[in-house]
């Protein structure tokens, strides 16, 4: 029964206890820190604003140091739902049986990282990978996160894939920004000659002005690839009660307020499923970051 149902009928007389008595369970969620931590916590409140206001459960969002925080704290229940990019999707699902990847961002159908370039080292655009083996050697460049699809799984894939070699073995030197953000800064700044990023946080940074032209350009683009989603663990009709998986999907894809998201930046969300992370998993695999 919603905590708003159970107040009514105290105060109606009908139950035999107070309202401050009859708290409901909150629902937790978090979500990976890939950007600027004031962006996130601006984000994701007012999510947990609206999902409050759809379930009538008290929803909460919980803001995490890394990655692998987001990770544990599904893992081990602290939080009933996640945002988060493919692969980390992928890792906690494998160590929570039953849950489900049940939304995904429009974009995120076919997303792309961006290679991106301080404009000082001469390095051009190009349509192809293989044409920037020689002016990418022995530059130095940045990942984002080591747990990110987006700022280090695919980017490497690729590396790995197109120049035949690790990255620490191609490039003069190897760095992980920790976000997106981070990393256009970096390589912006000149701190790092290359790096990788999510295409969104590009666009975002781009939008609002936030990016010097004359320092840092896009010289490659790689192919589409599922990425960030929305996971939740298998166990929340038990805990939250009959149908609540589906109200919280369904909350999700209904979720049109357009600040909120173009805060993700996302048009809007569609259904996902475990199956489509699938080459995220295979990826993963193959250069060796899931076992």
């Amino acid at each position: 029964m919603a905590f708003n149902t159970i107040r009514k009928l105290a105060l109606a007389g009908v139950l035999c206890f107070t309202a401050a008595s009859a708290v409901a369970e909150t629902f937790v969620f978090t979500a990976i820190p890939d950007e600027d931590e004031t962006k996130l916590v601006e984000r994701f409140r007012g999510v947990a604003d609206y999902l409050s206001g759809q379930l009538d459960v008290d929803v909460r969002y919980v803001p995490v140091k890394s990655y692998a925080a987001a990770i544990s704290a599904f893992r081990n229940n602290q939080v009933q739902l996640a945002w988060f990019g493919g692969l980390s999707g992928v890792q906690a699902r494998r160590l929570v049986p039953g849950s489900e990847a049940i939304a995904q961002g429009v974009e995120d159908e076919a997303f792309q990282t961006y290679f991106i370039a301080n404009t000082h080292t001469g390095i051009e655009p190009s349509d192809t990978l293989a044409e920037l083996r020689e002016p990418l050697k022995g530059k130095t460049f940045t990942f984002g996160s080591k747990g990110s699809t987006s700022g280090r799984l695919m980017p490497e894939f690729y590396v790995r894939d197109t120049f035949d070699s690790k990255p620490a073995d191609f490039f003069k030197r190897v760095g992980f920004s920790g976000n997106h953000t981070r990393t256009l800064r970096l390589v912006e700044a000149g701190t790092y000659d290359a790096g990788a990023l999510n295409f969104k946080v590009w666009e975002k940074e781009q939008a609002d002005g936030n990016i010097d032209t004359e320092a840092v350009q896009v010289v490659w683009k790689t192919p589409a690839y599922p990425d960030y989603q929305w996971t939740i663990r298998g166990d929340v009709n038990d805990r939250f009660g009959d149908g609540f998986k589906q109200r919280v999907t369904q909350a999700l894809l209904d979720l049109k307020d357009p600040e909120l998201l173009e805060s993700f930046p996302r048009s809007g969300f569609i259904p996902a499923s475990n199956e489509d992370y699938e080459p995220i998993r295979k990826t993963a695999e193959e250069i060796g970051i899931l076992d």
